[in-house]
């Protein structure tokens, strides 16, 4: 380029738009920034309303029947999708039972423990005055995840692989 100062973004990628130049403040006025407290509202709510979910997952155990759907796949095909399992997976998960859990749905609990790296991430940041993060995957990431998705699904469904079946 012609040697104008360009600004870095290390969340960016490649292909993406540059991101747009800060508003500067009035003259006389001072940049007002969020407090810590507004901050950590939206992360903060996020966290709520999971813990929420796992909290009744937790009380109300869908090992008993008529809690919760069927499965709709599982009903009118006899197929486990990736998710079968997911919600005696929580409630195993919400008792402290990993063993349990990991035997209902593996593939949730990775979610699970992805899904709080990812919360403890996004509060600190809020904490710290930092950015959101942003899951900024390449679709090589997203193609072989839902391979792995898939492949999970194929195993689970045939006789050698029915320790992964819940």
């Amino acid at each position: 380029m012609s040697g104008e100062n360009q600004q870095v973004d290390a969340f960016r990628t490649p292909d993406a738009p540059p991101s747009p130049a800060p508003v500067p403040a009035e003259p006389g006025r001072p940049v007002v920034r969020p407090s810590r407290a507004r901050r950590l509202a939206v992360p903060a709510f996020y966290l709520a309303g999971v813990t929420a979910a796992f909290a009744y997952v937790g009380a109300v155990d869908p090992n008993e029947p008529g809690h919760y759907p069927v499965c709709p796949l599982f009903r009118l095909t006899g197929v486990l999708c990736p998710g079968c399992g997911g919600l005696r997976s929580a409630h195993a998960f919400a008792h402290g039972d990993l063993v349990t859990a990991l035997g209902a749905n593996a593939f949730a609990v990775v979610g699970y423990f992805v899904f709080a790296g990812f919360m403890a991430l996004w509060l600190v940041r809020a904490f710290r005055g930092g950015p959101t993060p942003r899951v900024v995957l390449r679709p090589k990431a997203w193609w072989a995840l839902g391979a792995l998705a898939l492949v999970f699904v194929i195993v689970r469904n045939l006789s050698f692989g029915s320790a992964l079946a819940p």
